[in-house]
């Protein structure tokens, strides 16, 4: 794993997929991603309001997408470039075009998680299952975690009234994926978010402390034969385990329990056990959420897509630890970086409007003064986990016995003297001076070439009938 290219409170205004390029490989513990649907509708601000100015169009074609993505995705993961040609056939170009945008940023999402990351990504019905058979594509389809459905609607609203043709759409879906099995999780809900009325229906009894418990009593393993576990067969204060109300405890820890006063000895000789209040970790939210609100009130911005806080806080405090650091590379008016402040974690975000810059700034000074810096970028980060690299130009003797002096561009041969060292993903993209993004060009496909990435290349080449 690596140290990260950037300070804490970093926003970039950019194309993330050139930002993401420069940073360094696992280097972010969590990435939450609110992208483009593909839903074919326009967004705007209202104005007047906090987010005024900020507008996207959410409606994709082949124009609207780099031709070097799709020849990237097609040399280098057959995969996924199977997914996006049946996505095409099913849907049509403008799926196409999405998924095609979408995939070469998921490549570059994968590749910056640690071992023990995780990624949320918030969709809607319209592409959720190209999308899943994408990241299956991407992650493994093992690392698949969950599918989480979240009820975008508040407790007085419940959808459409009007009649239609199906039913009221009323949530959204995130779609969850870990980069192992050692990724950081903490489902549960804790009891600071029960209602007083959920605690006494679950806590029934009170202790001679005034303290809140339930009987556990009946949770006993009533199983006779004990042959193969026999560290729970002794004898306890009298006691002989196993009995009929016996629980699958070792002597040691069925001691330690009653001197914490989980276990009470009762005036007719019965064994209880207890469950306080005071040790309950909570119970998992499941995956359906339906307990979260719209953003409202003061917490609104007029960002046309602006999720709740609330939303952000579950899934940031489930995924990462204090001084995590965490990644939205889609940030728009920012939600997910104020939840990662709120919460102690590092946060970097990147989108294309320098609206999110100043939408991020105010939303947390608007929690109190702000007493560090915010960096707002624009540049391309260089990486630095790519090891000390010698001047690249000095490379050229080892890539043309590498490429067997064959052009990378046109396939041709040529001597040593009309090769130029090139960068595959150009230096302006994010590109590395490691070997492995050089190349050896001839002077006509240097100069086809230019500033573009190889990808690019090959499909001018393909259009003037030289490959």
């Amino acid at each position: 794993m690596a140290e990260p290219n950037w300070t804490n409170r970093t926003m970039w205004t950019g194309d993330n997929l050139d930002i993401m390029r420069g940073m360094n490989s696992e280097s972010v513990d969590l990435i939450y991603l609110d992208p483009p649907f593909n839903s074919n509708r326009n967004y705007s601000a209202p104005i007047g309001s906090e987010a005024a100015g900020a507008a996207f169009k959410d409606t994709w074609t082949l124009d609207d997408v780099d031709e070097a993505w799709h020849g990237e995705i097609a040399e280098q993961h057959p995969a996924l470039y199977a997914i996006i040609g049946a996505a095409r056939q099913a849907h049509g170009t403008g799926m196409q075009s999405y998924l095609i945008m979408m995939g070469v940023r998921l490549l570059e999402m994968r590749r910056l998680l640690k071992p023990t990351g995780s990624l949320y990504l918030y969709c809607d019905p319209t592409a959720s299952h190209y999308l899943k058979l994408l990241m299956d594509a991407v992650f493994g389809q093992g690392n698949f975690r969950n599918e989480i459905t979240w009820q975008r609607v508040t407790s007085t609203q419940k959808g459409s009234q009007h009649t239609s043709k199906r039913w009221g759409n009323n949530g959204d879906m995130l779609l969850y994926y870990a980069t192992s099995a050692a990724a950081t999780l903490d489902s549960l809900r804790p009891p600071s978010e029960m209602s007083a009325e959920e605690i006494a229906k679950k806590f029934k009894h009170v202790d001679e402390n005034g303290e809140r418990y339930y009987d556990d009593s009946a949770h006993i393993w009533r199983t006779p034969n004990m042959g193969a576990r026999p560290n729970l067969c002794y004898e306890w204060r009298g006691y002989v385990n196993p009995h009929p109300s016996g629980w699958r405890l070792s002597e040691q820890r069925l001691e330690e329990e009653y001197k914490k006063g989980n276990i009470v000895i009762l005036e007719n000789g019965k064994l209880q056990r207890r469950k306080y209040l005071r040790d309950y970790k909570g119970a998992s939210y499941g995956n359906i959420w339906t307990d979260i609100p719209m953003a409202l009130g003061k917490e609104r911005v007029g960002y046309p897509t602006q999720k709740p806080l609330t939303l952000l806080e579950r899934i940031i405090r489930a995924s990462s630890n204090e001084g995590d650091i965490v990644l939205d590379p889609f940030c728009g008016c920012a939600t997910a970086c104020v939840a990662a402040d709120r919460l102690n974690r590092q946060w970097a975000g990147i989108d294309l409007s320098p609206l999110a810059a100043r939408l991020v700034r105010s939303r947390i000074q608007a929690e109190g003064p702000l007493l560090y810096d915010l960096t707002h970028r624009t540049d391309i980060p260089r990486r630095t986990d790519v090891g000390k690299v010698p001047p690249y130009r000095t490379q050229k003797h080892t890539l043309f016995g590498r490429q067997e002096g064959v052009c990378n561009g046109c396939r041709i041969a040529f001597p040593f003297r009309n090769f130029t060292v090139d960068h595959v993903v150009p230096r302006s993209k994010g590109g590395t001076d490691h070997l492995d993004n050089l190349q050896l060009l001839c002077a006509a496909c240097n100069s086809v070439k230019g500033a573009g990435s190889q990808a690019e290349l090959i499909a001018a080449l393909k259009r003037q009938g030289i490959t």
